[in-house]
């Protein structure tokens, strides 16, 4: 059973405390189908998600089969189905990979065996066999909702909850999954609730709970709505509640509770005797009876505990890889633009190839006899060296920031862009850890593979002269490093655009903050320096140069080089902050 013993919920606004929800109290026994309605704004999804352990409770105790959720601790993943107003789906994948990713993620099964069969019982259960095949992305505003509750029966939960999930669908639809809401209902004593802001439908529920800004103004029978709010139609309940503040209707509730709560237990009576309600064993007796509550009899023993264990780091871990590759590679326009980036970008660098491939004269070892052929050579020294240096200087520069750019692109979005589904996979039991090690995975082929294709074209086709093992080594980190410092921007940003925004941003200063192009002053290069990437990988891959190279370069910037291990310890402390940042973004809860 689960009650509400005057629960609330409130926020801060201009220095007062405002309850969202305001003194609910309420019962709803096993094998209960509640609708939670009332006008816009009146507190149903916040009264859901207070429920769901989403808003935790500001005053008030929420029991659920006699544990105090607050001091006893809370739901487990597989007690509780949450199916909220967006779909919970990946469009490119197809509904029976939804499915079976849900349950891998979900449910810990012995073997394939078991997993085809809870897939298939549960693809039967919510009408989705027969477009098992079809892509999420062409299913219908109806579809979408059976595959949503389908993917929160995979753990059989005990407690289903739902956030308008019958919201913009056409009548007929909307009784579809009303019905099969209730018939869910009715097995093994699950208790389904529903928010809704349509009245239609009510004689399929087996109560209805009315809100009125955040407090309860009627909790009974569906027939029996109208009378209490002595209107002749459903639909002149909202204008009804209006007449009245919020206050007068819960002291009228108040008075009148015990008397509709015996309704609900006759009717509850009556659905057990038809056979329409089936129930476990210990529940066939109602605790929302008074005196059910004061029976002295000996208690039955509760049943085994059947709640299916969460799969364990290794077992979701592949699941999300495989998931993430799947989605990758049927992203056509993300793999053509991966393709292109990784082919262009380092034709470009090599455009400017042929001002960096120039030979660099060195002085004579005899002294000039003619001072002015003296002063010509070095004039012709210092040219070739200006020339050569700025060009290999610029050209190293321009890789680091097209790998940059390449780290910004891998991974801006990668968590900002899924937030809603991973918060509600996270809720049903994914590990954060399982999830952030995926991106890294993932993240980690891309990084691999668009720095080293970079180094060997360029070394190949390129000017670079020195250390190229070295060169592709800082090559490879400041692309690690910028798609570790974006990912933990886009777990830490609430949406994919301002995810994008600031990775963008963070880019643009990579070039003009680095110093190579022009030196900083010491005061700004003192402060800036340990946060730019670009420079590191830029004063890295130099120190990685032929002596001459090196001289040449060295003659023509203002900027100081570091040490190559200074180099390689800083990026490698980007990374490693960065994956921290990311690791508390991707823990801390971010529902809308």
């Amino acid at each position: 059973m689960l009650e509400l013993q005057d629960v609330c919920f409130s926020i801060r606004k201009d220095g007062t405390d405002i309850n969202l929800v305001d003194q609910v109290s309420i019962k709803v026994p096993k094998g209960h189908f509640m609708a939670i309605v009332g006008p816009s704004g009146c507190g149903k999804t916040t009264l859901l998600k207070t429920i769901a352990g989403l808003n935790p409770e500001s005053a008030g105790a929420l029991l659920w089969e006699g544990r105090n959720l607050s001091e006893d601790g809370d739901f487990s993943p597989s007690e509780i189905g949450y199916v909220p107003q967006f779909s919970i789906a990946y469009d490119p994948l197809t509904v029976d990979e939804s499915v079976e990713a849900a349950t891998r993620l979900r449910v810990r099964t012995r073997n394939n065996e078991e997993l085809d069969h809870r897939i298939d019982r549960v693809l039967e259960e919510t009408g989705l066999t027969a477009i098992a095949e079809r892509t999420v992305k062409v299913l219908s505003g109806g579809q979408k909702r059976r595959l949503g509750l389908a993917m929160e029966l995979v753990s059989d939960p005990k407690l289903l909850l739902c956030d308008e999930v019958t919201s913009g669908l056409d009548p007929r639809s909307e009784r579809e999954i009303v019905r099969l809401l209730h018939d869910l209902s009715r097995k093994d004593g699950r208790i389904v609730l529903s928010v809704t802001h349509s009245l239609a439908h009510l004689e399929l529920y087996d109560s209805i709970l009315v809100l009125h800004e955040g407090r309860v103004a009627f909790h009974g029978p569906p027939e029996q709505l109208t009378h209490y709010f002595s209107v002749k139609d459903t639909e002149e309940v909202y204008p009804r509640l209006a007449t009245q503040p919020s206050d007068r209707w819960q002291a009228s509730w108040a008075k009148h509770r015990e008397s509709y709560y015996k309704m609900l237990e006759r009717n509850r009576e009556k659905q057990i005797a038809a056979g329409t309600l089936h129930l476990p064993p210990d529940t066939t007796s109602s605790p929302s009876d008074p005196a059910a509550e004061n029976d002295d009899s000996p208690k039955k023993s509760k049943p085994a505990d059947t709640t299916p264990p969460l799969p364990g780091f290794f077992s979701q871990l592949g699941t999300l890889i495989s998931r993430r590759w799947r989605i990758f590679f049927r992203d056509r326009g993300q793999v053509f633009l991966q393709i292109a980036i990784l082919l262009c970008f380092p034709i470009l660098v090599t455009l400017f190839s042929d001002k960096a491939s120039g030979n660099i004269r060195k002085f004579s070892d005899t002294r000039q006899s003619n001072i002015a052929a003296e002063i010509q050579e070095q004039e012709s020294v210092r040219s070739d060296q200006a020339k050569v240096g700025s060009a290999i200087s610029g050209i190293i520069m321009f890789q680091v920031v097209l790998l940059s750019l390449m780290g910004s692109n891998n991974s801006a979005r990668e968590i900002a862009g899924e937030r809603p589904i991973y918060e509600k996979e996270k809720f049903g039991g994914l590990r954060p850890s399982a999830y952030l090690a995926s991106k890294i995975a993932f993240l980690a082929c891309l990084v691999i593979a668009q720095s080293l294709w970079m180094a060997f074209f360029v070394n190949f086709f390129g000017p670079f002269r020195g250390d190229f093992v070295q060169h592709a080594g800082f090559l490879l980190l400041v692309n690690a490093a910028m798609t570790a410092v974006c990912l933990a921007i886009s777990a830490l940003m609430r949406t994919a655009e301002q995810a994008s925004l600031l990775s963008i941003y963070l880019v643009g200063f990579q070039l003009p903050l680095s110093g190579a192009v022009l030196a900083l002053p010491i005061n700004i290069e003192s402060f800036t320096r340990p946060f730019i990437s670009a420079y590191w990988a830029w004063s890295g891959s130099v120190e990685a140069l032929q002596s001459n190279v090196h001289g040449a370069v060295k003659s023509v910037i203002d900027t100081s080089l570091s040490s190559q291990n200074s180099c390689l310890y800083t990026l490698g402390a980007h990374i490693g902050i960065a994956l921290i940042a990311a690791w508390i973004g991707s823990r801390r809860p971010q529902w809308d």
